[in-house]
């Protein structure tokens, strides 16, 4: 930052929409600004930790290069969240200071924890930036930088911690593996900043890329166009929800602009990968990563999306595409040995982007990074060129619209309705979302529940897009011998019911089930 805003001084930073709001010599001055008043003003130390519960906004970048240049840990949050979720990342990162859009403002500040929250925008924050600036606060490339919380499967999150030198990785496999196409002007956040929009503008800020936000702080197809109008050699980290609403939308406008269209965080059928090709030409890039090897295990570029005339063509347009330049990634049996091309095993990953642990659980770091490889839950399958395949999730992670939702949290919500006497979560294949969430839901004896009711009560304890999209209330849920939930067994039953239902609306005979 303070490189871009001393040699790239004139270039544009941060707009919305068409509008330029800071040049980098104005946001690099900004950043030294608001670094001043973490410090002298609030007192912060090296190495404490500062919340973003930010939805995106002009602020985000500053506040998050402020905490750097103070030589502060970063702690995202998802500001879609519930208010508990909120509550227990804040306590358990130790957070001593609460970033927050005005959006959510109120929720965070009511938590116990932290003692301090400044809304951005708003007086307080403005007093901030009136400091004196703050000469940079040099860290190591071993110090935590970012500390990501993902879902465990026991419900309760994890802090994936995240150090400088696995950031710095991540940049370089963007230029190198993902977007390797110079020049890089821009990079547009319909995404949420606070996971893959926010940390692929680290890359776009050692460019000194402009960093536009949408006029409507979301993602809306007819605006993603109209801003493709405004600017030139735009890049952006979609999910691949997101590629499919702007495939949807129409086929009209000019699309020149674009220059690279990057999704990830959920798979992505073969054939709206060729419908988006023929729409936007080669500018599709995949990656494949987790939040313990941020956007980094591998990935298909434009270049491996475009090559039409290879005879595996299609087979790799199902792929997550090859190993990223700085990791080491194999296909292992329950041993950890390494398997042959075309046999099916779990997922590991060795490199400098892989986390250094997980905040304050050595057990559960223990047992993720064993060996010095990263074991990601995740089941694959090379072929002879090097193409990863993945095949299932050992985790039974479901990916809804990018965004990782772990059944047992879902579970536990559900299981504390006082109609539940059984649940169990599955995820369902969706053309929109990826997979939609779907819950099993056995009533206490001699008792009924309605759908509806359930999804009012998730409601209020879940983040809305974590919530079941069907509820399928049953008599008993399938188990084996030791009285666990088979959800393979129960995946069969929601594929067959749904076949039914799709036979009857087709007028091909059958009822559907409730």
């Amino acid at each position: 930052m303070a490189r871009a805003g001393h040699s790239y001084s004139e270039r544009p930073a941060v707009a919305k929409g068409a509008t330029v709001l800071l040049d980098y010599a104005s946001l690099a001055q900004r950043v030294e600004r608001l670094a001043g008043g973490l410090v002298q003003r609030l007192g912060l130390d090296t190495g404490d930790r500062v919340a973003l519960v930010m939805a995106n906004c002009p602020e985000y970048l500053e506040v998050l290069y402020a905490c750097w240049h103070a030589g502060l840990v970063v702690v995202p949050v998802n500001a879609k969240l519930h208010a508990s979720e909120f509550s227990y990342i804040l306590e358990n990162a130790g957070v001593r200071l609460c970033f927050a859009t005005a959006d959510v403002a109120d929720a965070v500040s009511s938590l116990p924890e932290p003692k301090r929250c400044v809304v951005v925008a708003q007086p307080d924050y403005e007093v901030l930036l009136t400091s004196e600036p703050l000469a940079i606060v040099h860290r190591g490339p071993q110090d935590t930088a970012w500390l990501f919380y993902t879902s465990g499967t026991t419900g309760r999150p994890k802090g994936a911690t995240l150090t400088h030198r696995n950031l710095l990785a991540m940049c370089f496999c963007y230029f190198a593996d993902v977007d390797p196409g110079a020049p890089w002007n821009a990079i547009l956040h319909a995404a949420p900043m606070s996971h893959g929009s926010g940390l692929y503008s680290l890359a776009h800020v050692a460019q000194a890329s402009c960093h536009i936000l949408p006029e409507s702080g979301g993602f809306d197809a007819a605006e993603i166009y109209a801003v493709l109008q405004d600017w030139q050699g735009v890049s952006m980290f979609v999910a691949p929800t997101m590629v499919k609403r702007l495939l949807d939308h129409s086929r009209d406008e000019d699309t020149a602009n674009l220059k690279t269209l990057i999704y990830g965080g959920g798979p992505m059928y073969a054939e709206d990968c060729r419908t988006g090709l023929e729409r936007f030409g080669p500018k599709l890039s995949q990656l494949y990563g987790q939040g313990e090897s941020p956007m980094t295990i591998t990935a298909l570029n434009a270049a491996l999306h475009a090559a039409s005339d290879h005879p595996r063509w299609l087979e790799r347009l199902a792929s997550v595409g090859v190993p990223q330049s700085v990791v080491e990634v194999r296909v292992a049996d329950k041993d950890d040995r390494p398997l042959l091309p075309g046999e099916l095993g779990e997922i590991l990953v060795r490199g400098d982007s892989v986390m250094s642990g997980y905040w304050g659980d050595r057990e559960a770091t223990a047992e993720t990074l064993r060996d010095g490889w990263l074991h990601t839950g995740d089941l694959g399958v090379f072929d002879e060129d090097g193409f990863l395949t993945l095949k299932d999730r050992s985790k039974d992670v479901i990916i809804s619209g990018g965004a990782n939702i772990y059944p047992r949290e879902v579970e536990e919500v559900l299981l504390r309705h006082p109609l539940v006497a059984e649940v169990s979560v599955i995820g369902r294949s969706d053309r929109e979302w990826g997979e939609a969430v779907v819950a099993f839901v056995v009533p206490q004896a001699g008792r009924t529940v309605e759908p509806a009711e359930l999804d009012e009560f998730c409601l209020q304890h879940l983040a809305r897009f974590k919530r079941p999209r069907d509820y399928r209330v049953t008599d008993k849920i399938p188990k084996n011998n030791y009285g666990k939930a088979l959800k393979t067994a129960l995946r069969e039953l929601d594929r067959a019911s749904n076949r039914v239902a799709d036979d009857a609306n087709q007028g091909v005979g059958g009822s559907s089930s409730g």
